[in-house]
């Protein structure tokens, strides 16, 4: 194992006794395979499955796998009206498991996420029965102040260029705290605590994962 692999570990291992603390679950996995492994023995087959928009669940493998089981799953993309989007999301709300990341992740084990619509956030803070989150350790950050300014400087002007948004940031590269039509950065949610005891499952990949 690497120097950088080995710290990582050892930070893994700080967040996950922080989690603890905050109602929330933590979890270490070395590579992707071992994460979609954890994540998919979480959640019982016939379970409704629903997710938010996530570069990291894609790219470890998750989406694929939970295709190929027998789970129910909720696609928003799916829809083909803005009705069929609300009804849709009406159904995630309901669902037993929603799977996400996190733009960031504190070494005390608060999370940071910055949405455009919203339905991501509003989905960790209430709603689906349980919440699975796969972050790379790229996403650890020291302070909640630092995992905004990550945000602001990698994963906003980064997601604005994957969604094709025109606002200043997709040009640039940096935060201009714009209020253009197309912002993805309408409300921040630092998550400190789960009210409800182990619904939130954060699994910490050794591994860089999404923006």
């Amino acid at each position: 194992m690497s120097f950088v692999k080995q710290s990582n570990a050892n930070a893994a291992a700080t967040i996950i006794s922080r989690l603890q603390k905050r109602n929330m679950e933590g979890y270490f996995c070395e590579t992707s395979e071992e994460a979609v492994k954890k994540a998919l023995s979480l959640m019982p087959e016939g379970s409704v499955i629903s997710w938010g928009g996530s570069m990291s669940i894609s790219e470890c493998g998750l989406m694929d796998a939970i295709r190929e089981k027998n789970y129910i799953l909720v696609d928003r993309d799916t829809a083909k009206t803005p009705q069929e989007k609300r009804e849709i999301y009406s159904r995630t709300v309901m669902a037993d498991y929603y799977l996400m990341s996190t733009n960031a992740i504190t070494m005390n084990g608060e999370l940071v996420n910055i949405d455009g619509f919203c339905n991501r956030v509003a989905c960790l803070c209430a709603g689906p029965e349980h919440v699975i989150v796969i972050a790379g350790m790229n996403k650890v950050v020291r302070t909640i102040e630092d995992g905004i300014d990550r945000i602001r400087t990698k994963a906003a002007p980064a997601n604005t260029v994957r969604l094709n948004k025109n606002t200043p940031c997709a040009k640039t590269g940096e935060c201009q705290d714009c209020y253009s039509p197309d912002c993805i950065c309408s409300q921040t949610v630092i998550t400190r605590r789960s009210g409800i005891p182990g619904r939130i499952k954060i699994i910490l990949v050794n591994e860089d994962l999404g923006f």
